[in-house]
């Protein structure tokens, strides 16, 4: 894949990354004072890890999480970032649902340190409410990795298949 390939591959994932982080492609999900969504702008994250590498998938991840970042939680922006950079990373070893998935596990301590920091210093809330708003916004974000990783794997499949190359 040649630079401007590259960087225009990146630029689009992350601008379909931010698009689909936004309502009504997001879901809107109330949990007490806090509204969540659910969303699978990860898609293109795994997508551009997968396809063009850990430093794709790290910018990718980065610029493509900034509407999530500046509408819901600061802290989105770097987990993002480790999702797509260990994307990238595991696709070298592994087939792309794997590769999805084990990049999640690395991102979810990340997501729950950070967003129990958030809800409880930031907007002061008591750890025990913190944990009852994180703990299905971490449900939710897994059961949205799994239906991420498996779109990616196929979608790759057949982009490989066809002998798109990037």
């Amino acid at each position: 894949m040649t630079k401007a390939k590259t960087i225009a591959f990146v630029a689009l994932m992350a601008a379909l990354a931010n698009v689909m982080s936004i309502p009504p492609l997001a879901i809107p999900l109330p949990l007490g004072t806090f509204t969540s969504s659910i969303h699978f702008f990860q898609l293109a994250i795994f997508i551009c890890g997968i396809l063009a590498g850990p430093w794709a998938g790290v910018l990718s991840g980065a610029v493509g999480s900034l509407y999530m970042g500046i509408t819901r939680i600061p802290f989105v922006i770097g987990g993002i970032a480790i999702l797509g950079a260990c994307t990238g990373l595991f696709a070298k070893k592994f087939r792309p649902v794997t590769a999805c998935l084990l990049a999640w596990l690395v991102q979810a301590p990340y997501i729950f340190v950070t967003d129990y920091v958030w809800f409880t210093y930031f907007l002061g809330n008591p750890p025990a409410v913190a944990l009852s708003i994180l703990t299905p916004i971490m449900v939710t974000l897994g059961l949205e990795a799994v239906v991420c990783a498996v779109l990616a794997d196929v979608i790759v499949h057949f982009v490989k298949k066809a002998g798109i190359r990037l």
